[in-house]
């Protein structure tokens, strides 16, 4: 069985440009997440799996940061990656790392779609555990995350269906939003972050609380703390 620093997957090769999830040293580990980052292929596994290495062995330490927030948020900082991003990738690496026995022996990879990793315990505790595994594979996201809540499985129809084309958001296949090109590029690039965001929280049957903050330095302190509040009530629910 693999450990911690001898980790692969399918879509994941040890010898290449992911290599570094192998790695021990803070410093290959934390350029690969950012070569990673930077690069046209982008791994979402090994990106969780080196995110979930930094953090369950104090390699933040290594790289200067007090702690996994502080390193998170430099890296957000540098890379001008969103936080929530980076926190998602880091809940699918440790999903994966927990879990990493069952998934490797059915072949799990980036494939078959890594963001429903979250939701790989809260399924475990409402399913049979061969269910779960036979089904994360194969289940769409949407699917997934009803079958994880207990709820029965929907048909793809059903579904709300999600798409952002450029300046157009479709809903369900209709049109629901068009952004002006005659917005300057910053407000619609804040636009369609904003939509983005609104769209995952759609899809996902998450709720979006709003918040209005006095600047990027408080935004920064703020998201900071509501992070690790979040953690917390995620893990006694």
């Amino acid at each position: 069985m693999n450990d911690i620093n001898t980790l692969r997957t399918d879509n994941v090769p040890v010898n290449g440009p992911f290599d570094y999830i192998n790695s021990g040293n803070a410093t290959e580990i934390d350029k690969g997440i950012r070569d990673t980052i930077k690069g046209i292929r982008l791994s979402i596994l090994a990106m969780g799996i080196g995110l979930a290495k930094i953090k369950s062995n104090g390699l933040y330490r290594d790289l200067k940061s007090r702690s996994m927030s502080e390193y998170i948020e430099r890296l957000c900082d540098e890379t001008k990656m969103e936080r929530r991003g980076i926190f998602n990738w880091l809940y699918i690496g440790e999903a994966y790392l927990k879990y990493r026995s069952e998934l490797e022996m059915i072949g799990f990879s980036d494939n078959d779609g890594p963001t429903k990793l979250p939701f790989l315990e809260r399924a475990l505790e409402q399913r049979q555990k061969q269910e779960v595994f036979d089904n994360i594979k194969t289940m769409s996201l949407r699917e997934f995350i009803d079958f994880a809540k207990g709820e029965p499985a929907k048909n793809a129809e059903d579904a709300p269906y999600v798409n952002i084309r450029g300046n157009n958001v479709y809903i369900e296949g209709k049109l629901a939003i068009i952004l002006s090109k005659n917005i300057d590029k910053k407000v619609r690039a804040y636009f369609r972050k904003v939509i983005h965001a609104a769209c995952e929280a759609l899809e996902a049957e998450e709720v979006i609380l709003p918040v209005r903050l006095k600047n990027r330095k408080e935004a920064r302190r703020f998201s900071r703390i509501a992070e690790q509040i979040k953690v917390k009530m995620r893990k006694q629910t």
